[in-house]
């Protein structure tokens, strides 16, 4: 599946989703200062073995608010959650950044999906690139992921 953020003016930025059939499908993405919210999905899921959002749109699902997992992809958008509040912030201590992936996870009342240390590292050396390449990338121009 290729995943197509374009970056516009104004309040969104967008996302076409075109799967292996060929058919595409748009996703508006509100601006957030920071990458879309769907591209750090991508890096989440991409290291991660646990089904998300980009993995349910793979096996099917329509790309949009609607779209419904299980626990495991709650636990998902928690962590994505979790490194989005990083990236507007400060990097934390690694062992702090899971604790509070964890606590909402409980708040919430549904699974934790495990996360090593080694995997928040490489989630974040991920994000880094990204943020690199979104940050340099012109109004109207494309940054294409392969999912």
């Amino acid at each position: 599946m290729e995943l197509i953020f374009v970056k516009r003016d104004g309040k969104f930025d967008l996302l076409t989703i075109v799967r292996e059939t060929g058919v595409p499908e748009t996703v508006s993405c509100p601006k957030q200062g920071i990458i879309p919210h769907d591209m750090v999905h991508y890096a989440v899921e991409n290291r991660l073995a646990h089904r998300g959002f980009l993995s349910l749109v793979k096996e099917g699902q329509a790309a949009n608010f609607t779209t419904q997992g299980n626990s495991s992809a709650e636990a998902i958008e928690r962590l994505v959650e979790t490194f989005q509040a990083e990236m507007w912030g400060n990097p934390l201590p690694t062992a702090d950044l899971i604790a509070i992936y964890e606590n909402a996870c409980t708040a919430r009342g549904h699974s934790i999906a495990t996360i090593s240390p080694e995997d928040v590292q490489a989630i974040r050396t991920l994000l880094e690139q990204l943020s690199r390449q979104w940050a340099a990338l012109p109004l109207n121009e494309a940054l294409r992921l392969r999912f």
